[in-house]
C-alpha cells in the first residue's frame, strides 16, 4: 500500500475535473485506492495562510510523496521538507516563482508540470482586444497573495497592452467576500473587460467571478475552464490533462526515481474556448477570426 498526501490550495470541490484526471491516470499505471494506494488529502479551501501548516502535517505522516499545485501549495510543500518527493500537478512558472532554477535538471525533491502563466494572461489581452477592437481599459482581477506570479503576470500583460494601446489596470482580491465590491469598482471606472488570473481561489470560484462580471456586463476571460464556468472566453492550459500527467511523476517517483532526475515538463496543450450564450447576453459579436481558432464553442 504506497501513501501519498495531497496538498490542496483549494477544495476538493472547486478542482473535481482535475481530480478525477489525476485519478485516471494512476488507475491507467494500476494504482487503486484503497487496494495499493492511499492518499492523504489536506485543503486550504483558499485560505492559503494555512498552507505551511498542512504541509507540515502531510511531512509528519512519512507519506512517500506530496502531490500539490500553484505557487502557493508548491512553496508551502517546499518549505516544509527537502527530503520527500514533491509533485507539481500544475505551476504558472516554477522558475519565475523560485521554485527551481532549471526544468531541464530541477535538482532537489520538486518535479512535475509547468506551463506559462504570465504569457497566458498576456495573450488575454490580445483576445479581448480582438473581440472589443474599440477597448480602451482592461481589468487585471489577480490574488495579491500570489504576489510573484500576479507581479510576473501584470508585467508581461502591460507590454501587450501598451502595444495594443490599451490601458491596464489591476484589482486585488484576496476571497469572494471581496468580489462584489471589485466588480463594483470595475464598473465605476468603466473597465469594460477583465482577464482573471489563473490562480486557486480565483479558479474554485470561478463560477461566482463569472456571473457577477456579467451581471455587470463585464466581459471576462480567465483559463480554459472558466468558461465552462460562465465566463465569456478561456484560453491557457489544458490543467485537467496536466494533472493527469501527474500520474507519471508518482509512478516515477514511487518506483524509485529522483524527482531530481525528472526534467520538468512543460505544457504543450492549451485550448481556446468561446461561451456564445455569454457573448449573446452582453451583445458582443465574436469575430469569426476566433471563432475558427476556438477549439471549443459552448452554445
Amino acid at each position: 500500500m504506497h501513501r501519498i498526501g495531497f496538498l490542496g490550495p483549494s477544495s476538493a470541490a472547486g478542482i473535481a475535473k482535475r481530480l478525477e484526471a489525476l485519478r485516471a491516470g494512476l488507475r491507467e499505471l494500476g494504482y487503486a485506492e484503497g487496494k495499493n494506494l492511499m492518499i492523504e488529502f489536506r485543503w486550504a479551501e483558499g485560505k492559503y495562510d494555512r498552507l505551511p501548516e498542512l504541509a507540515v502535517e502531510l511531512a509528519r505522516l512519512n507519506v512517500e510523496l506530496i502531490v500539490t499545485f500553484s505557487t502557493p501549495g508548491v512553496l508551502a510543500a517546499k518549505q516544509a521538507t527537502t527530503v520527500i518527493p514533491i509533485v507539481m500537478a500544475s505551476q504558472g512558472d516554477a522558475i519565475v516563482a523560485g521554485i527551481v532554477t532549471s526544468l531541464a535538471r530541477p535538482g532537489g525533491n520538486i518535479t512535475g508540470s509547468n506551463f506559462f502563466s504570465p504569457e497566458l494572461q498576456a495573450k488575454h489581452i490580445e483576445l479581448l482586444k480582438e473581440v472589443l477592437p474599440q477597448i480602451g481599459r482592461i481589468g487585471f482581477l489577480a490574488n495579491p497573495d500570489t504576489s510573484s506570479m500576479a507581479q510576473a503576470s501584470f508585467k508581461a500583460m502591460g507590454l501587450t497592452a501598451k502595444y495594443l494601446k490599451v490601458e491596464l489596470q489591476a484589482f486585488d482580491v484576496r476571497g469572494p467576500q471581496e468580489f462584489e465590491s471589485v466588480f463594483a469598482e470595475l464598473a465605476k471606472r468603466r473597465v469594460a473587460a477583465v482577464s482573471v488570473q489563473t490562480e486557486p481561489m480565483l479558479i474554485a470560484n470561478a463560477a461566482s467571478v463569472a456571473s457577477i462580471a456579467a451581471r455587470h456586463r463585464i466581459a471576462a476571460i480567465g483559463g480554459s475552464e472558466f468558461v465552462e464556468a460562465g465566463g465569456l472566453m478561456g484560453y491557457g492550459a489544458n490543467i485537467p490533462e496536466m494533472f493527469h500527467r501527474a500520474a507519471y511523476f508518482i509512478d516515477k517517483i514511487l518506483k524509485g526515481t529522483k524527482p531530481a532526475d525528472l526534467p520538468v515538463e512543460q505544457a504543450t496543450k492549451f485550448e481556446l474556448v468561446v461561451n456564445m450564450k455569454i457573448a449573446k447576453a452582453l451583445g458582443i459579436k465574436i469575430p469569426n477570426s476566433i471563432l475558427m481558432r476556438a477549439d471549443k464553442v459552448i452554445e
